[in-house]
């Protein structure tokens, strides 16, 4: 029997848990010697790579000294918690990684309390502690305090410490004296981490995640809880309902390195992916074919913040994208819904619309972003927050805001979450900047990042998970100004631009494409503004005494997809295809939407 070490890494967002992973990958001598690796070779997908952020957990494995170690990178976000959650149940210990500086931080949080609660065996790694002013002892000290107030246990709280930095790929048990490689961490892993149990008796596989090949289909991926499973055998799954299917396994499979090897046979205590099943969730056992014994299945968070999805009826449908129709549109979510449990789609008033509910903007933006590059064009509405009726009073989510930035902003940031029903909780000061907490209602998130940044040229951290469900705060002041919308479609000119610069900014350049109810612009009043953006100059043989004035036009305003969501009222959508993102009214014609809104009156 093979002697195995099941791992998780958890931290924040940026505290470098996808590069340790590397260095563990080439410490394991997975590759040839000359063979190019790249960096983040876990994020594999575009989007992790372009906002340097992991969004789907991944397994790998490594053998070292003889023993195999089952490395499971997750999410640092808590808008991606569901994925955490699932695959903290498939370790046995979890490396804790904290920046040498930041510190733990408010996601570190998060994860870390899941994992306690679970009973997993910490290892604290303090990184990046190459950084100038770092401070090393004082993070351990609060990595101690936070355990502490988590609840740890004894044996948990006398956890080791490792420091190093992953970047340069040195770990030792003292932060000035680097070392040359990683040995030290893996050694500690196999010290302190301890093995899995092996439980004999008839089989049992708790499904944590997914995996989808076009050739097998659909794979289950779970560690084997107890007994052992082969290939070919015959099997129960008792599904999350509490319906039993009886089935078979076609083929096992279990991780090594970065990909998967095929096996015959797998024990308790290894992690593997069963392909052959065809109904299955995640969530569901995998159990004995004539006593099944289901395990508890995994409680997962509700989701907070809903959003309509729809499709693309704009007058350029169907220039950009391959996958226009309700039909694609349908398909596509469905198929997200197996992968991702923390998601929700329910059928809107139409057959071609959708409110998918998700844990947050990010997580709802990602889905959108993905869907956009793989070729879908759709429309989305301004994200809105699930409420709660308890005892007949109507309740919101409420969140635990954290702002670190210059002490010289501090009262901004301050004052611009109270207006937006946030409370104060504590300040602490660290050096320069300081750390503000709050408790803001999720709807007073929607919008903030982009404030925030600005007001802070740029310096603010900012990180918020769900507390908890409260009695409704009352409404929040949104956007005062209006927009500034296209009267008719053509092409803008620069011409007709510059003439209207004094009444907004823009957010189209001269040359692009505008259609009829477009937004093109934000109003420097509250009302809206139709303006008629495609108008020319008219050439005459007739020229005026002054001389032509050249056009200047002030750069457009452009945003990212959050942004835009973030922008939008309730009356307005976002038209997202793979190369272009519009901002719209739902009602298109200028005169149409006056009559609309009188009758709303």
């Amino acid at each position: 029997m093979q002697d195995i070490r099941n791992i998780a890494i958890i931290a924040h967002v940026d505290h470098g848990k996808t590069t340790l992973v590397d260095k563990m990958l080439l410490a394991g001598k997975l590759f040839r010697e000359n063979q190019q690796t790249g960096e983040l070779m876990l994020d594999n997908n575009d989007l992790e790579r372009e906002r340097g952020i992991t969004i789907l957990s991944k397994n790998v494995a490594i053998n070292w000294k003889g023993t195999k170690i089952n490395i499971i990178d997750t999410p640092g976000h808590s808008d991606f918690g569901g994925e955490v959650e699932r695959v903290l149940n498939m370790a046995d210990g979890c490396i804790l990684l904290v920046d040498a500086f930041e510190g733990p931080m408010p996601q570190t949080r998060f994860v870390l309390q899941k994992a306690l609660q679970i009973g997993l065996k910490p290892i604290v790694v303090v990184n990046k502690v190459d950084k100038p002013n770092c401070r090393p002892e004082e993070v351990h000290e609060m990595v101690f305090d936070l355990m502490f107030e988590l609840g740890g246990t004894e044996e948990q709280l006398n956890f080791p410490v490792v420091y190093g930095s992953a970047k340069n790929n040195w770990m030792g048990e003292d932060w000035s004296k680097p070392t040359d490689n990683i040995d030290y961490l893996l050694d500690t892993i196999l010290e302190k981490i301890p093995a899995p149990e092996r439980l004999e008796g008839t089989p049992q596989l708790l499904i944590t995640s997914l995996d989808y090949s076009n050739y097998t289909g659909r794979i289950a991926i779970g560690r084997v809880h107890r007994g052992t499973i082969t290939e070919g055998m015959n099997i129960t799954i008792a599904h999350r309902d509490g319906t039993m299917e009886k089935t078979k396994i076609k083929e096992l499979q279990t991780f090594e390195g970065m990909g998967r090897q095929k096996a015959t046979a797998v024990s308790s205590g290894d992690i593997c992916a069963v392909i052959g099943l065809e109904k299955f969730e995640i969530g569901d056992t995998i159990t004995d074919f004539e006593n099944p014994e289901p395990l508890p299945t995994i409680a997962i968070d509700e989701p907070t913040m809903s959003m309509l999805f729809a499709i693309n009826d704009s007058p350029f449908f169907g220039k950009e994208g391959k996958f226009c129709t309700s039909r694609h549109i349908n398909e596509r979510l469905e198929k997200e819904l197996q992968k991702d449990l923390a998601l929700r789609v329910e059928q809107g008033a139409d057959t071609d619309r959708w409110i998918v509910s998700g844990r947050g903007v990010l997580h709802l933006s990602v889905l959108v972003e993905t869907m956009r590059r793989e070729g879908y064009e759709l429309q989305v509405g301004q994200p809105q927050v699930i409420y709660h009726e308890i005892d007949g009073v109507r309740h919101e989510p409420i969140e635990e805001l954290m702002i670190n930035v210059p002490e010289e902003f501090a009262s901004k940031m301050i004052d611009m979450v109270t207006r937006r029903k946030g409370e104060m909780v504590a300040m602490h000061n660290l050096g320069e900047r300081v750390d503000i907490e709050f408790m803001i209602p999720s709807r007073g998130i929607i919008g903030l990042r982009t404030n925030v940044l600005t007001a802070s040229q740029g310096e603010a951290i900012m990180a918020h998970r769900f507390k908890e469900y409260q009695p409704f705060k009352g409404e929040i002041d949104r956007r005062s100004n209006g927009s500034m919308i296209a009267l008719e479609g053509g092409t803008a000119f620069a011409y007709a631009i510059d003439k209207l610069q004094d009444r907004g900014k823009f957010f189209v350049s001269p040359q692009d494409d505008v259609y009829a109810g477009q937004i093109v612009g934000e109003h420097i009043h509250e009302n809206d503004l139709v303006i008629n953006v495609t108008k020319a100059k008219q050439l005459t043989n007739m020229r005026a005494s002054g001389a032509d004035d050249k056009a200047r036009i002030i750069p457009p305003t452009i945003f990212s997809l959050e942004e835009a969501l973030e922008y939008i009222r309730e009356d307005e959508y976002v038209e997202v295809t793979p190369k272009s993102m519009r901002m719209r009214k739902i009602i298109l014609d200028h005169n149409a939407r006056k009559r609309a809104s009188r009758t709303d009156v």
